[in-house]
């Protein structure tokens, strides 16, 4: 049972029909009048068109065309064509633009989606400050263009089903998000607006040729039938003697390719497709279809040897596409609204999954024996009619002689009577030896002519047994050849096992120790609750790898040459640092050097960002903290700040720089080398681990200054307040992450300790947070301070008698 219902897609309306198995088919007369109509306007000579449920032929003009275009899915190579090439499932997401409905509903919300098409990457929005990325093999704006879609996801399969490849070309996504745009939409008014159907068929019918090739297109499947040239293979006679019939006994090969165009029916929950009654019977069939393509797919990501391709009318469809021998393309399609975040992240992990699954593509080549026997039939039939001909010219000779040799004899006869004189008698007698001899040629030669006639007839004979001998070894040849097919198939097996196990065995002996030894550091990456293990990885304890590996070894891999070798050695020695005990040991090993070295000399973000943390790490010592400053760490620290934009990065950079504010002998170096400008440079990142650790620095760097202040060592106004921090402490204040808010709170409290700090504070409004704070401070001991600094400070109690304020 099928039941129509209307889309929207794009701000185009159109009627489509959902059957169980979840196929959206387009129902509409009038609209499937118009598809095929487009047909005949893109090849004008093609034959007449059926209806959209029956197969129609086509016969379009030759114009060979194929573009270079770059695309998710590669061609085979020509030594490829005899045998399977693995090719797994490509898969595009295009994110449609806000509909009128969203951009009222939605004008407050940002959208849940972030493109990044030039890393190929997508990022979905967990809230205002978390999001989760997601890599495919190409990411489409909504602003590409359909000829864009087309090339990148459906023109390879196309190519590939003209050089004999099985193809499929699929949409998944929710109701509404621009599958049948892409797929379907027939652009009669604005040709740019066509769809990956309309185009494939375009393509199509530029690219046959009418003489040799033909394809037959229903609404479910556009199969082309090709044949190649240059390809033809000789068939011996039995006797090993290549006689002229078997010379021309060379069966065409011929291509055929297959492409499906799927348009999966919308992926949302039921609840949310406003389905009653009939209608939500067939949704809830439909979800169980799409329920049931999940679960392949599931299944052979993760290689499992049971795929249940029969659980559904769908799964059994797409068995080929899916796993099978035909290059795949999948488009999944998104909206940008947060009220559909569940539908979209489901759409993008359908569409994640279907990435790993591969497929094994092999070319559909076979003999067109059909063509054959044709051409032998026309050659047999040519032979009986020259073997006819010859005949009936042999015996109008035959006529001809006998009637030319009665006529002269009859004359001889009629000479003879009349001839009276011997003279004429004795020329009489010679003219009747001279038309013996005549009639005694003409004999011979009808005679020769007879056997001739005889040797032709037994030729045809022997041509027509050997003409049943070679249509008996076509049928062997066709037996054969099936079973040559299975075993070509259980050879190939074996190759593949065989080519993978000595590709594994050559890649092994190439790696040598080193890919051993990084091997051996993956597994074992310390395990720890520190922020800084969550970062970098996971593994064994310190004991166990220094026993298997040994710290030396692995601090010399900080200067391999292969960089995923530096990445793994110095998230190790960053997840080292990251307890108190190994650090000693670290920087004794000269640890310390050879991370700032390899900060100072990397441009890869990822070591960047793993040494500025395991600097970070070792930087919670005091002892290491005037080691670092002493080697330069503090100004490399500042130039990757300012070079580095992603925030993990500046988070790690500003947590080893906070580590270091908290250190009184470094309070001068830590301006001087630009350490505190380099601080609040980060605050450009707004990401709140990046703001808590600035305000964490900020508020060691107070905590110092205040006990300068105690000691009587410092006498000037404060160094955060010269470099211009006091506006963004006061604008933080009351910023709603507590960590940043808590930092803050206790630096405002360290400034105000001296008076000399309490007209800048003044000036910056500072006052009023200092009030806030002792009023309402969820923490007793900065609510305690903030008080008391009000209560003891001159300046601050003069202010707000000038503003009638009664405090202590």
């Amino acid at each position: 049972m099928a039941s129509s219902n209307s889309h929207r897609n794009g701000g185009v309306g159109y009627t489509s029909s959902i059957t169980s198995n979840g196929t959206k088919v387009i129902t509409d007369r009038q609209q499937q009048q118009q598809l095929f109509s487009s047909l005949n306007s893109i090849n004008p000579k093609s034959s007449t068109t059926s209806s959209s449920s029956s197969a129609s032929s086509f016969k379009p003009k030759s114009s060979l065309r194929r573009s270079s275009t770059g695309s998710i899915a590669g061609s085979a190579t020509a030594k490829d064509e005899s045998r399977g090439v693995r090719g797994r499932v490509r898969v595009a997401v295009r994110l449609r633009p806000r509909n009128v409905e969203e951009a009222v509903a939605d004008a407050d919300m940002p959208d849940c989606v972030e493109l990044q098409p030039e890393l190929k990457r997508l990022k979905l929005r967990r809230n205002n400050w978390d999001s989760d990325t997601f890599e495919f093999d190409e990411v489409l704006t909504e602003f590409a263009s359909q000829k864009r879609v087309y090339e990148v996801v459906a023109k390879p399969v196309v190519e590939g089903v003209l050089d004999g490849y099985n193809g499929t070309v699929m949409a998944y996504g929710q109701t509404g998000t621009g599958k049948t745009y892409t797929l379907a939409r027939l652009g009669e008014e604005d040709k740019s607006a066509r769809g990956i159907m309309v185009r494939a068929l375009e393509d199509i019918l530029a690219e046959i040729s009418p003489e040799t090739d033909s394809v037959s297109i229903s609404y479910l499947q556009v199969n082309v039938k090709r044949s190649i040239k240059g390809k033809d293979s000789a068939l011996s006679v039995e006797n090993g003697n290549a006689s002229h019939a078997a010379k021309i006994l060379k069966p065409p090969i011929v291509r055929r390719g297959k492409l499906v165009i799927v348009d999966l029916a919308g992926s949302e929950r039921i609840d949310k497709s406003g389905s009653e009654g009939h209608t939500l019977e067939e949704a809830k069939s439909i979800n169980l279809s799409l329920s049931a393509l999940g679960k392949c797919i599931n299944a052979l990501a993760e290689n499992s040897p049971h795929v249940p391709v029969r659980d559904s009318k769908l799964t059994r469809l797409l068995r080929d596409s899916f796993g099978g021998t035909a290059r795949t393309s999948l488009i999944v399609t998104i909206g940008p609204s947060p009220q559909h975040r569940g539908e979209t992240a489901s759409t993008i992990m359908f569409g994640q999954r279907a990435m790993k699954v591969e497929n094994m593509l092999k070319i559909k080549e076979e003999f067109d024996y059909k063509s054959l026997s044709r051409r032998l039939d026309i050659q047999l039939d040519k032979l009986i009619a020259e073997n006819e001909r010859q005949q009936k010219t042999f015996q109008d000779e035959i006529q001809r002689i006998a009637s030319e040799a009665q006529k002269r004899i009859a004359e001889v006869e009629s000479n003879y009577a009349g001839a009276l004189e011997s003279t004429e008698i004795n020329e009489f007698k010679k003219l009747l030896q001279n038309e013996t001899l005549l009639r005694r040629a003409a004999e011979e030669e009808i005679s020769s002519l007879r056997n001739e006639v005889a040797q032709w007839k037994r030729l045809e004979a022997a041509k027509s047994s050997e003409i049943l001998k070679l249509r008996k070894l076509l049928e062997d040849e066709s037996q054969e050849k099936a079973k040559l097919e299975e075993e070509i198939a259980a050879l190939q097996s074996q190759l593949l096992q065989l080519s993978f196990e000595a590709d594994e065995t050559r890649r092994n002996l190439d790696k040598g120790e080193m890919a051993k030894l990084s091997g051996d550091l993956d597994s074992l990456l310390p395990q720890s609750n520190h922020q800084s293990s969550r970062d970098f990885g996971d593994g064994a304890s310190m004991a166990k790898l220094f026993e298997q590996v040994g710290l030396q070894k692995i601090l010399s891999l900080l200067e391999a040459d292969d960089a995923d070798v530096r990445i793994h050695a110095v998230k190790v020695v960053a997840n080292l640092a990251a307890e108190e005990s190994n650090q000693e040991r670290i920087v004794e090993a000269g640890g310390l050097t050879s991370l700032l070295m390899l900060l100072r000399s990397s441009d890869d973000e990822t070591i960047q960002r793993v040494a500025a943390g395991a600097i970070a790490n070792l930087a919670m010592s005091e002892t290491n903290q005037e080691l670092i400053v002493s080697q330069g760490g503090l100004e490399l620290l500042s130039t990757t700040a300012a070079n580095a934009n992603d925030p993990q990065t500046l988070r790690m950079v500003a947590g080893a720089i906070a580590n270091l504010c908290g250190n009184d002998k470094l309070q001068m170096k830590l301006r001087g080398e630009g350490g505190i400008k380099a601080l609040l440079g980060m605050v450009r990142c707004r990401h709140p681990d990046v703001l808590a650790q600035v305000a964490r620095g900020i508020a060691n760097f107070a905590k110092c200054e205040s006990r300068a202040f105690t000691q009587g060592t410092k006498m000037g106004r404060s160094l955060l307040i010269e470099d211009g921090a006091l506006p963004w402490i006061v604008q933080n204040a009351n910023n709603e992450a507590s960590p940043i808010r808590r930092h803050i709170e206790l630096a405002l409290c360290h400034l105000a300790q001296h008076e000399v700090n309490a007209k800048d504070m003044i000036t910056a409004r500072a006052l009023w947070e200092l009030v806030r704070i002792s009023r309402d401070c969820s923490r007793d001991d900065i609510r305690n301070l903030a008080y008391k600094t009000l209560t003891h400070s001159p300046a601050f109690q003069a202010e707000l008698r000038r503003l009638r304020i009664d405090y202590g």
